[in-house]
């Protein structure tokens, strides 16, 4: 199981990480990036750590 956590001060609302996610467990609530979905579906792939501009994702394996 992985925990994704979203730092909503370096956040920019690009969306980037939510197209890429294939778990589709985040999604944009207003102008941040937020998990949305269950968060047990994360597959830990890190796809939307490598995508994001801000470096606001990180995965952890628990």
């Amino acid at each position: 199981m992985y925990l994704v956590t979203v730092d909503d001060s370096k956040c920019t609302g690009c969306g980037e990480c939510c197209e890429a996610c294939p778990a589709q467990i985040l999604a944009l609530e207003g102008e941040l990036c937020e998990v949305t979905g269950d968060p047990s579906e994360c597959l830990g792939c890190e796809s939307c750590v490598t995508l994001c501009p801000a470096e606001a994702i990180t995965v952890q394996e628990l």
